[in-house]
């Protein structure tokens, strides 16, 4: 079983239905994009995969999200545990009024690492893995706020990796980045599926088809396909999906 299974995925806001009945598996270890149109529910999806759905009003959730074989939205499930597991990368990237060094030790402090030498063997690390060590090394007590932005992302990114996450949550995360800065992004989140799986909310059908495995096709709520990347795009077997990718439906 993959680590994300979705049973009957039902989300509604002020009684407004958001997604109807969505189940799937999430393939281990890949690049899965969630494609459809703005307002079809993509990101919803992306918040119930770690309950970022919670800090919602007026919403309401029924079916269930298995990660590991636990229901996460069980009465006794255990959020804290589940958001380690579940690493995001929003649009937007979102540094803590901190120092380089602080930003990515932050998430190993609260989970009670506390020896320097450890925390500075993470920070190394994942920012090494970001590809920023080399821009960053000699001033990791500057802070964070004075990296550009395209830094700043891969700087939430060491951060999201420092809490050794099995999942990576990606909600449109180059939309706000310079083409160089968001090729960059791309180019880590490739080297990366070899260790994490990870799901790519994306409405740049470009970037879908440079970087995906695995594709999900929401529209309206509804879940319309999902496959192999290669199929879906090449031979779709919903014609709503075929009128997407040919831009007849946006």
């Amino acid at each position: 079983m993959s680590h994300i299974v979705v049973e009957g995925l039902s989300v509604r806001y002020n009684g407004q239905p958001a997604l109807d009945n969505v189940s799937l598996e999430i393939p281990d270890r890949q690049i899965t994009a969630v494609i459809g149109p703005s307002g079809c529910g993509k990101t919803t999806f992306l918040r119930c995969l770690n309950r970022l759905i919670d800090t919602m009003d007026q919403v309401r959730v029924s079916g269930r999200v298995l990660i590991d074989g636990a229901d996460i939205f069980a009465p006794r499930a255990n959020v804290i545990s589940l958001r380690r597991k579940m690493g995001l990368l929003s649009q937007k990237p979102q540094v803590l009024p901190m120092s380089i060094y602080d930003n990515v030790a932050y998430g190993p402090r609260l989970h009670g690492v506390r020896r320097r030498r450890d925390l500075d063997g993470i920070v190394q690390r994942c920012l090494k893995m970001s590809s920023l060590w080399e821009e960053v090394h000699h001033r990791l007590r500057a802070p964070a706020t004075g990296l550009s932005v395209g830094q700043q992302q891969r700087l939430c990114l060491a951060r999201g990796l420092a809490v050794e996450p099995e999942a990576l949550l990606c909600d449109e995360p180059t939309a706000s980045l310079d083409p160089l800065s968001a090729q960059s992004v791309e180019r880590l989140f490739v080297e990366l599926k070899s260790r994490y799986t990870i799901v790519l909310v994306t409405h740049i059908l470009r970037q879908a088809k440079r970087l995906a495995d695995y594709v999900v096709f929401l529209y309206m709520g509804e879940l319309v396909e999902h496959g192999p990347a290669e199929r879906v795009f090449n031979n779709p077997r919903d014609e709503r999906t075929r009128k997407y990718l040919e831009g007849v439906i946006s």
